[in-house]
């Protein structure tokens, strides 16, 4: 038998640290960023374990983003359309709906049966 490989997406799957993605560890430094402003502040209100709880919040929020696809849903229609795409993906293109104030089209693919 001989040994085959099989194509695959690998875009994002270089890792940093084990459960980092470039990615992901963007995001995440763009959310200890977000809450480096709320470390300060209580800090000098010497409430300093409160500010790192935060910007640890803020910091898990950016793995999230940067990791997690949305689950596809069968309950809601709108999750079956995004359902399986990356979060930053779908946060992204509504950013670009929002500011073009247009309409965007979704374009599926879908299987023919032969039958």
């Amino acid at each position: 038998m001989g040994t085959y490989n099989i194509p695959r997406n690998v875009k994002g799957e270089g890792r940093i640290l084990f459960i980092f993605s470039t990615k992901s560890l963007l995001y995440t430094v763009i959310g200890v960023v977000v809450g480096l402003p709320f470390y300060f502040l209580l800090s000098a209100l010497k409430l300093k374990l409160i500010g790192i709880v935060i910007a640890a919040f803020f910091a898990l929020i950016g793995f999230i983003i940067g990791t997690m696809k949305f689950p596809e849903l069968g309950a809601f229609k709108a999750t079956k359309k995004i359902g399986g795409e990356n979060i930053d993906d779908i946060i992204l293109r509504a950013i670009k709906f929002k500011k073009k104030g247009k309409k965007m089209y979704l374009y599926t693919k879908e299987e023919q049966k032969n039958g």
